[in-house]
This record gives structure tokens, sequence and C-alpha cells, in this order.
């Protein structure tokens, strides 16, 4: 078939066609600047313990799923536990994300555990007005001439620097564990300046020495890498930086970046809670006490429940803490001895041993001299002088009941009226004496249902006499 094309149409001059316009979509997309992702702001304020350190080793990990560009840990703390600290460096160490620390705000400090925070961070940055170092570990029966001791060498920031033979100056004294923990800590941090390329040498001296430093002189000697006013700033100095993050580069867009801070969920403030020393003493001298009330005085229910529940709380937040075994062992056996006092009173013999027992045992249960991890004194006092004043209102009983006549036995049924309950057979019979049933002898005939009085006793029997000689209820 021919098909025929109208000549108009053939002798229409091929134009070139116009240029196609782009999508309005897309035109939108390439005016609007992509958002950078956000960023993450943890905080560490405080001694460090197994509290925030869940809350950070959670929060890197919620910071990653949620498609966070970068972490930034804001540190102000004194030190804490070497167990919470390794476990926020291993997050960090094996966090998908990079991770900032940043000493703030002005007047914070990044000291013993905080140092090594900084130096395993993928960032180190310091505020105006803020100090880093003194890294030493501090550990319980470190005497004279031991690191932290009175006679520990401990140079300020402003000590000489003898880069000869600062890698094997220890502090003078100290035993062979000592000197194993002090040589531990120095490998763990220089380890850690290594592998972020930092100044390797003043991180061991650090430890060795309990150096510290300002954040401008932490800069100059390239213990950190920045020095930032605030977040706004530090987010803006670290933009276009490439990190190497488990083996791969990222690069940070970090300017202008929404900044979102993860405040400290229920869990945290639970387990800060409950693995704070004085609380956890408290709890378990609660349980305890809430024990014995429940086994004193058996179905009231309440006190068993809210002892067992204490006691376990209690003993839950010393397992998460470098309790002094000892010192438990302590403790358990003073209150055991309370609770032997009330159920066996020895007028204040067992008692008095438990208080002494429980007050050494709680002055050395925590195993470590960090700061805010000790048992107040005033707190053991005031637990004692609660204890022996239970102890001495329990001795006060027992001797008053030791004083008082007997209420009970053969003697309590002389003079008591009883009921016959049948007829005497050759001067014997039975009787309800004091709803109990008793063989009872008699000289006169008795009846049943008959008044009777209890006048003596010869060992089963009981000696009794009409109370009147009228016969009452039915003869049998």
């Amino acid at each position: 078939m021919l098909i025929c094309i109208p000549a108009a149409n053939a002798a229409q001059p091929s134009a070139a066609p116009p240029t196609a316009a782009p999508p309005i979509a897309a035109q939108s997309t390439a005016a609007r600047p992509t958002a950078a992702p956000p960023i993450a702001v943890l905080t560490i304020d405080g001694a460090i313990g197994p509290a925030n350190a869940d809350y950070v080793v959670r929060g890197i990990a919620r910071a990653a799923r949620d498609g966070k560009q970068l972490v930034i840990l804001r540190i102000d703390t004194p030190g804490g536990l070497d167990t919470a600290m390794r476990d926020i460096i291993k997050a960090i160490l094996n966090s998908s994300l990079p991770v900032a620390s940043y000493v703030a705000p002005g007047g914070a400090r990044a000291a013993s555990a905080g140092t090594y925070i900084v130096y395993a961070s993928h960032i180190a940055a310091m505020a105006p007005g803020t100090n880093i170092g003194a890294a030493t570990p501090v550990q319980v029966g470190i005497g004279p001439g031991g690191p932290g001791g009175p006679g520990s060498p401990v140079p300020g920031p402003s000590a000489p620097a003898d880069k000869e033979g600062a890698d094997k100056k220890e502090p003078a004294g100290g035993g062979a564990m000592e000197r194993k923990h002090l040589n531990d800590a120095a490998a763990y941090l220089r380890g850690l300046a290594q592998m972020r390329g930092r100044n390797a040498e003043w991180a061991e001296r650090s430890v060795r020495e309990s150096l510290s430093l300002s954040a401008d002189d932490a800069l100059k000697l390239k213990v950190i890498d920045l020095v930032a006013s605030d977040l706004p700033a530090l987010a803006a100095q670290v933009d276009g930086r490439v990190l190497t993050v488990l083996g791969r580069e990222v690069k940070l867009a970090t300017r202008g970046a929404p900044v979102e801070a993860a405040q400290p969920d229920w869990r945290t403030r639970v387990l800060s809670v409950l693995t704070n020393p004085s609380i956890a003493l408290l709890l378990m001298t609660l349980g305890i006490y809430g024990m014995l009330f429940e086994f004193m005085s058996p179905g009231a229910v309440a006190p068993g429940v809210i002892g067992a529940l204490c006691l376990l709380l209690g003993l839950y937040g010393l397992q998460l803490l470098p309790v002094n075994y000892a010192g438990l062992a302590f403790i358990m056996l003073g209150l055991a001895f309370m609770v032997g006092e009330a159920f066996l009173p020895s007028f204040g013999v067992l008692g008095l041993g438990g208080v002494v027992a429980f007050v050494a045992g709680a002055l050395m249960l925590i195993d470590t001299d960090l700061p805010d991890y000790g048992i107040p004194v005033g707190l053991v006092a005031a637990v004692a002088v609660t204890s022996a004043i239970l102890i001495a209102a329990t001795a006060g009983v027992a001797l008053r009941t030791r004083r008082r006549a007997v209420a009970g036995g053969p003697s309590a049924l002389l003079g008591e009226v009883a009921e016959m309950l049948d007829a005497s057979i050759g001067g014997e019979g039975w009787a309800n004496v004091g709803g109990e049933t008793w063989r009872v002898a008699s000289a006169a005939p008795l009846m049943r249902g008959q008044k009777v009085k209890v006048v003596g006793r010869s060992g089963p029997l009981l000696m009794v006499t009409p109370v009147d000689y009228q016969q009452q209820g039915e003869r049998s």
C-alpha cells in the first residue's frame, strides 16, 4: 500500500529540535543543597562508671543506626573505673562512625580515664580553659612512694620535660603489683596515641608522672587536634576532614549540620542510682532487715517482698562495682550476727559484734580510691548507730521477758475453773480446762457439765473441787 505524504509537510524545512527542559523535580533538587546528616552529642559529666559507660556504648550504636555522620563526646570527668573506661574505648574503636572527644565547657577536665578516651577518639578537641592528663592509675593499698602516694612524683603541667629516659621513668618505690598496673596503663595509652598519630611520648609520661596540660599546651604538643570555643566552632573546624574509620575513609560535612543531643534515658538513670556504692549498701541493709522482720512475723508478706527486692537490687549494683570481697564478707557476717541477736538473744554480745563487723566491711567494701566511688564515713556511722539502737531495743525486750513471771505451764492452771465433760467414776473423770482436755480427780462425786476448780496437780492428773455442791447438767 502506498502512503502519500502531503506536499506541504514534505516541503517543510527540517529544524533542530528544541532543547528539552529539565524536569521540575530535577531542577529543584539541583538548586537545593543536600542536607548534611546530623551530629549526635553524648555527655560524660562526672566520674566514669557502669551507668555512663552503658549510656555512651548504646548512644554510639544508636547514632550509627540513625544515620548520624559524627558522634561528639562532651567530656568533663575526674576519672573513673577502668572497666567502664575500657568499655567506652572499645565502643569507639569498633564504631562505624567517627567519634570526636570534646573537653568542654571552659573549666572542664579530662583527667585519668578521660585522657584515655580522648586519645582513643578519631578527633580530639578541647575548649579554652580546660585541661587533660594525670592518667596515673589509682589503686587501693598504694602506700607512700607508690603511684598516687605521698612520696610519688606528681609534677604539674609546668614540670620540665626530660625527653631522655622519659619512657623509662617510674615512680620511686611501689611493689610489683603497682608497677604492673603502671606499665599496663602506660602501654595502653601509648598504643592509643600511636593509632591516632598523637604524641605518644607525652601520653606515657602522663601515666608515669601524672602530667597535665592546658588546652593550648596540648595543641602545641599534638596531644589534641584542635581547640574550639563551642560545638558550632568544633563542627566548622572539622568540616571536610577525612578520617579512617574501620579501614575506610570517611569525609565529614559538618558545617551547618544539625546537632542532636542524646540525653540519658531511664535505664541510664536507674543504673546510675543502683551503682552508687552508698545506695547499694543501703539497699542491701534494708533487704536484710526486711527479710528479718518477715522471719520474725511470718505472714506479714510486705517486709519479705520489699526486703527481697532491695537485697537483689543492692547485690546487682555491687556486682557492677569494684568490690573488695573481704569487705563484703565482713558486711554479711555483721548482718548475720544482728539477725542472730534477734532470734537468739545474747543480751547484746552478738549484736555488738555484728555492728563492728558491719562498720569494718563497709569501710573496705569498694576496692578503689576514685572520686565519687567511696562510701561516706557518715553514712556508715548512721547505719551502724541505727543497727545498734535496734539491737539495744531487742536486748532490752529479752531482759524484760527474762524477769517476767512464768505465764504458762502447769502453774498457770492453778485456780482455773473447768467444766466436767463426764461424770466422775471412782473419783476421776475428764474436764475441759482452758480449752484443753485434762484427766481430773476429786474426793466429791462430779456430774457432767459441773463447774470445778483446779487446786493442784499430780503429773498428768489435775486435782479439782466442785465450785458448788449443786448439780449442773444432767447426770450421766
